[in-house]
């Protein structure tokens, strides 16, 4: 059984006022990744197609270099994959939150005995 998390961390790239890239983005590029559609993450993890295709609109805007390629679909089907840099992306914004898990663990030891 896990142990109960006292300090719960949610770690956010910001542009302006935008969310450039969270945890839901890296799942999303994970879930594109993974089925090579935009549509199919969406199902996948329970989201509209529109919300997903906003999303990566978001990160694509928000990079110097789009997170994510996609095509139409049609007639000869279409599809989406991550671009290099989306593959940098998510891999060093994962980094960043086990980082973030660890020093806030170091935290949690001291700072939880003071809790009610």
């Amino acid at each position: 059984m896990a142990s109960k998390k006292y300090i719960k961390l949610r770690a956010r790239l910001m542009r302006d006022e935008e969310i450039a890239f969270g945890p839901g983005k890296a799942d999303l590029l994970a879930a594109i990744d993974r089925t090579g559609s935009i549509s199919a993450a969406a199902r996948d993890m329970g989201m509209s197609y529109r919300r997903a295709w906003l999303l990566v609109d978001t990160m694509n805007r928000c990079f110097r270099s789009p997170l994510v390629d996609s095509a139409p679909g049609g007639k000869h089907g279409g599809g989406a994959r991550l671009t290099d840099t989306g593959r940098r992306v998510r891999q060093r914004y994962l980094e960043m939150e086990d980082a973030l898990r660890a020093l806030a663990d170091e935290f949690e030891k001291d700072l939880k005995k003071d809790l009610r």
